[in-house]
């Protein structure tokens, strides 16, 4: 268990992903060397006290024994740290896809919408919130007047970058814009917008970080 997790914890993180393979190589070997040597002296005193502390009672091929169980237990281990490995190299994967699709959002600075039968271009930074209203929704905007289109607020929110935020199944507001909050509501350039009953656990911790 130790050795698994300096290898899945500590040497795979912090050597083997950022490729620093040369000391991944040389601590890896020194836990081995460590943890098998650890591993021998379980095994030895346990032998002794299975063989009431006599060492002329243990059988002439425990050395082979205790050879076999430290090559099963390594073999376990090193299973399963693989295995583990893989998991943290998804996990890392999803990590950089994520960033490259926050990235690619964010090379066109605006929200494209169909409004009026008229594309509209409306910059990022200029969004204050959106609200949806049954089958369409509002763009509230600074320096312009209220665009509406019709799209639903689910499908936008996927469109928008992370400074966006989802309060409320009517309201995603730019949380660059926002001037107060507290655990029900969010006021942004003097509107005060309700945080959604079923939206509190995931949006609070995000404007504790702002």
């Amino acid at each position: 268990m130790g050795t698994s997790y300096v290898f899945n914890y500590y040497l795979v993180p912090y050597f083997l992903l950022k490729k620093k393979y040369f000391w991944f190589s040389l601590y890896f070997f020194y836990t081995l060397v460590v943890s098998l040597y650890l591993q021998m002296l379980v095994v030895f005193f346990s032998y002794m006290y299975l063989a009431n502390f006599s060492l002329k009672e243990m059988r002439p091929n425990s050395i082979d024994d205790i050879i076999s169980l430290a090559f099963i237990m390594y073999f376990i281990v090193f299973v399963g740290s693989f295995l583990v490995m893989l998991q943290q190299l998804a996990e890392r994967q999803k990590e950089i896809e994520h960033f490259l699709e926050e990235k690619k959002k964010m090379e066109k600075p605006f929200l494209e919408l169909l409004s009026n039968r008229k594309m509209m271009r409306v910059p990022y930074e200029e969004i204050i919130y959106i609200e949806s209203l049954s089958d369409y929704i509002k763009v509230h905007a600074e320096n312009q007047e209220e665009i509406t289109s019709k799209e639903k607020i689910s499908t936008l929110e996927e469109k928008l970058p992370k400074q966006f935020l989802r309060i409320h199944r009517s309201f995603i507001v730019n949380t660059e814009k926002i001037t107060r909050f507290n655990t029900n509501e969010v006021e942004l350039n003097g509107v005060q917008l309700n945080i959604g009953r079923s939206f509190k656990k995931q949006v609070n911790p995000v404007l504790k970080s702002i």
